[in-house]
């Protein structure tokens, strides 16, 4: 409608918009000044959208987290219970634990008592070290006897400060006592055995076998290691191999993903053509009246034969080309077979197919000669049709006709009122004009004409004289009023009836 043109036609400016349209141009639907306008919109639409988009994006999943979750969240939060109760069951199987008990009472400073207090629970603290066993110890007497013949004096005073910590160590240990166990009442233990006898048995037998093997490890420990070592290799191996496999299957998967998706470019290609064929089908069924339909058969006729004619001229081409290629073959064999002693019969038969060839050959260029022809004839027909104004087109011209001449012809009525106007006020003012002189006249004999009788009937008779001329002016101006009037009244009665 009109208002929602106007509307659109004054929000433009608001907006910034660099195109002017007018509200005509819209209703009017004038393509040519609209479509920079929708181009802009579309613009302004998808820049705000990238601007909006990240913010209304947090903010949809926000509100979906409110209210719903996704199925990685829900296998998450099913997992989190048992992971919070295998962190804690691991926590509390390795919490620390106190070994030994030192005597109270015993003055000890800051240090000593740090240091105990972390003996307690069976860490060192300090450069001391703890030997595992008699080996251990022999190893380390040789690494302090080398390291003593490097580094000469510097190394003596580290080992002498190791020594002393290892002394201070075994001191603070001499006076703690290992922690003993809670004691049990004898029923309790009776119960618990009672209860869990199958589990002990079980228990019993699993470190009896354990042990076992353990032993025989210990007496076998250089076939062990090799069979490691072998385990080792071999699962070297298949990881080598896994990740060969991986990367023939990443190549054949990139190749496939590629293929796939040049596929698909081939099928977005051919849709979007077939969408534009059926579009431009659409319009040239629109574009059908009875004064062209004839021509329209006859360029469909055309376009039928055209396409017709390039497939055959394809066709013909293919034809062409694979018995060149073959008549090149035979030509090299029969070229090698002259050299050795060539036979007249097949010289005569090289001699009709270089003539049959040449034959097609202008056959063919008739063929594009023809299909030239007929394409400049349809281009003509297709160049008629265009010039021919479709349905809509002549639809949108008389509007456009039909709001120009009513637009002329409000634009020539106000036109007229205005002239009529202004020679309304013109007429008015001459009069006034008259008026005014006259009363200046009249005061300015008014006393001369007051001073004798003769003057004063003389100015009697001049004003009786101007009152006359009134009076047959007013007559006048009474009888064209009502020519004018009668005009009026027959112009209204003519278009009237």
């Amino acid at each position: 409608s009109s208002d929602l043109s106007e509307k659109i036609v004054a929000v433009l400016p608001r907006m910034n918009c660099p195109h002017r349209i007018e509200p005509h141009q819209i209703q009017g639907l004038d393509f040519i000044h609209i479509y920079p306008v929708i181009q802009w919109l579309v613009r302004r639409a998808i820049e705000t959208r990238e601007e909006l988009g990240d913010t209304i994006r947090m903010f949809s999943e926000f509100q979906f987290n409110k209210s719903h979750a996704l199925p990685q969240d829900e296998e998450f939060e099913g997992k989190l219970g048992k992971a919070e109760s295998a962190v804690k069951e691991v926590q509390f199987a390795y919490k620390p634990q106190r070994k030994f008990k030192r005597p109270a009472g015993q003055d000890e400073t800051e240090e000593d008592l740090i240091h105990s207090t972390l003996l307690e629970y069976g860490r060192r603290y300090g450069v001391g070290r703890q030997v595992a066993s008699d080996k251990d110890a022999e190893k380390a007497a040789k690494k302090k006897a080398i390291a003593a013949g490097l580094a000469g004096g510097k190394a003596a005073e580290t080992e002498d400060e190791r020594e002393a910590e290892e002394r201070r160590i075994k001191s603070l240990m001499s006076g703690m006592s290992a922690m003993e166990e809670e004691k049990l009442s004898s029923r309790a233990v009776a119960s618990i055995v009672g209860q869990q006898s199958e589990a002990i048995q079980q228990m019993a037998s699993e470190y009896a076998t354990k042990k076992a093997e353990l032993d025989e490890e210990q007496v076998d420990g250089a076939g062990a290691t090799q069979a490691h070592s072998r385990k080792v290799t071999s699962l070297q191996k298949q990881i080598v191999n896994l990740e060969k496999r991986l990367a023939e299957i990443s190549s054949q998967h990139s190749e496939l993903a590629e293929a796939y998706g040049n596929a698909q470019n081939r099928l977005k290609e051919a849709k979007e053509r077939r969408a534009k064929i059926e579009t431009e089908m659409e319009k040239l069924d629109a574009m059908v009246t009875d004064e062209n339909r004839e021509v329209i058969q006859e360029l469909r006729r055309l376009i039928g034969m055209n396409e017709g004619l390039k497939k055959q001229e394809q066709q013909f081409k293919t034809h062409c080309k694979e018995e060149m290629s073959r008549l090149k073959e035979e030509l090299d064999k029969l070229e090698g077979a002259e050299g050795e002693g060539g036979d007249p019969e097949e010289r005569e038969r090289l001699r009709l197919i270089a003539k049959q060839y040449e034959a097609d050959k202008a056959k063919f260029q008739k063929i594009r000669l023809l299909l030239a022809r007929k394409n400049r004839e349809i281009a003509h027909l297709q160049r008629k049709i265009d010039e021919v104004p479709s349905r809509t087109e002549l639809s949108q011209y008389q509007r456009r006709f039909v709001e120009l001449s009513n637009q002329m012809a409000a634009t020539l009525t106000e036109t007229k009122k205005f002239y009529t106007f202004y020679n309304t006020l013109d007429d008015q003012k001459l009069y006034l004009e008259k008026e005014v002189k006259l009363l200046n006249s009249i005061n300015e004999n008014f006393r001369t004409a007051m001073s004798s009788q003769s003057n004063k009937a003389q100015f009697l008779k001049q004003m009786e004289g101007i009152v006359e001329g009134l009076d047959k002016n007013k007559s006048k101006v009474s009888e064209k009023k009502a020519q004018e009037k009668a005009k009026r009244d027959e112009l209204q009665d003519e278009h009237t009836h």
